[in-house]
C-alpha cells in the first residue's frame, strides 16, 4: 500500500473519530492511538504517512463549512448532509478538500482512492454514492480551473 493510501486511511480514521465520537482533532493527530496497536511511530514510512494525514486533516477542518457547502450542492432536495452516513460524508470531506487544495495529485486518483476507503469501511453500495459526488465536484472544479 502507497504511502499516500496509508495517509488518507489515518486521516479518515481521525476525521471519523472526530465526526462521530467527538475526539478533540489534536488528540487525533497525536496519533497516540496507533503506538496502542503497536505501530512504530519511529519509522520514517510512519512519520510521511502521520504528516500527509494532519495535511488533510487540518485542511478539511480549516474548510469544513466550504466543503460542506460543496457537498450540500450536489444532493437531492430530498436530502440533507445530515442523511449521509458518517463514513460516507467523512470520505467525501476529506476527498474534496485534497481536490480543491492538493492540486498535485490527479482527481481521478482522489476519487479511486475515496472509493476504496468506502469499500473497506463504508456500507456496502456507499461507494457508488461517494463516486458520484465526486465525480460531479470534479467536473465543477475542472470548469472552474479552465
Amino acid at each position: 500500500m502507497s504511502k499516500r493510501r496509508n495517509g488518507r486511511i489515518l486521516a479518515f480514521q481521525a476525521m471519523y473519530s472526530w465526526e462521530v465520537g467527538g475526539v478533540n482533532i489534536d488528540d487525533l493527530l497525536s496519533f497516540s492511538w496507533l503506538e496502542d496497536k503497536g505501530i512504530d511511530s519511529e519509522s520514517d514510512k510512519t512519520e510521511q504517512e502521520r504528516l500527509f494525514a494532519k495535511l488533510l486533516v487540518n485542511g478539511t477542518v480549516e474548510n469544513i463549512s466550504q466543503i460542506d457547502g460543496i457537498i450540500k450542492s450536489k444532493l437531492s432536495e430530498k436530502w440533507t448532509i445530515d442523511r449521509i452516513n458518517k463514513v460516507a460524508l467523512t470520505v467525501l470531506r476529506l476527498s474534496i478538500y485534497e481536490m480543491m487544495f492538493q492540486k498535485e495529485t490527479d482527481s481521478v486518483i482522489i476519487i479511486d482512492e475515496a472509493i476504496e476507503i468506502s469499500k473497506d469501511f463504508g456500507a456496502e453500495d456507499s461507494y457508488k454514492f461517494i463516486n458520484a459526488v465526486l465525480d460531479n465536484v470534479r467536473k465543477d472544479l475542472e470548469k472552474t480551473n479552465e
